[in-house]
């Protein structure tokens, strides 16, 4: 019974990280560009009390074994990069990406991280940058008289100005994607930078060969469906609930233990 209790409590913290996981998903629920979480769980180590096939006291082979287990941990919280709904802004400098792949940012480090909010501002000196500043890779410019500025699918940026006849090109938007992009590592601001686990990036052009295409006008909303972390919620919670009834019981069992009189 002293094991029930260490394995339950096992069972509150694991539901106890669901729970926290949850939450952070549903304050992002309005969060551009941002990718839910998803909690894996996986059963702790088995203490073997008779092995499969071993000796019984009759001389005979036990067909089953008493494996006897000792809770369940979080072994993963990855992130979904599902597509998630587009939403009209009729800002000019808004991007959003149809299918693969991350805007590159130069981040105050020195260092590119990866996003898919494409809510993209201009500086003071007419430079694409984030909402926290930090500058589009490779850098485009924006000339103070630029007029009806387009980003095309392939994510060129053109626009028109006078004296000048027909488009001007400003620049490319390249993409970038990984191998493994649950292996990103957060930073935070719906910004990720390159991990061991991830791979190196693989840059491209939008509409290029597993590359997605950009929608201008656009920004891509949370992927977080609040229907279904509700459900989440509703399960991790009357999981800890009864996690914790095992602990009131075996306490309960113990107490009736202590109480036996001889």
């Amino acid at each position: 019974m002293i094991r029930s209790l260490y394995t339950a409590a096992t069972g509150m913290k694991g539901n106890q990280t669901f729970v926290d996981t949850i939450a952070h998903n549903l304050s992002n629920v309005n969060t551009i560009g941002y990718k839910k979480q998803l909690v894996e769980f996986e059963d702790l180590i088995y203490q073997s009390l008779q092995r499969p096939g071993g000796e019984m006291e009759d001389g005979n082979r036990a067909p089953v074994g008493i494996e006897v287990g000792l809770g369940a941990r979080v072994s993963a919280i990855s992130r979904s990069f599902l597509q998630g709904n587009l939403e009209q802004t009729g800002d000019e400098l808004d991007a959003a990406i149809m299918g693969h792949g991350f805007f590159q940012v130069r981040l105050p480090d020195g260092e590119i991280g990866y996003t898919r909010n494409g809510a993209f501002k201009r500086n003071d000196e007419g430079y694409v940058t984030t909402s926290q500043g930090y500058f589009l890779d490779p850098p485009i410019n924006i000339p103070d008289d630029a007029k009806f500025l387009v980003i095309t699918e392939a994510g060129e940026v053109n626009c028109e100005r006078p004296g000048h006849s027909g488009s001007i090109n400003l620049g490319q938007i390249e993409l970038a994607r990984f191998i493994n992009p649950a292996g990103l590592t957060a930073d935070g601001g719906t910004i990720y930078r390159q991990s061991d686990a991830s791979g190196a990036p693989i840059i491209g052009l939008p509409t290029e060969e597993n590359f997605g295409s950009l929608r201008n006008q656009f920004r891509e909303s949370s992927n977080v469906q609040m229907v279904e972390e509700m459900v989440h919620m509703i399960v991790a919670q009357r999981a800890y609930e009864i996690s914790s009834k095992a602990i009131t019981t075996s306490d309960e069992m113990l107490q009736t233990a202590n109480n036996l009189k001889r």
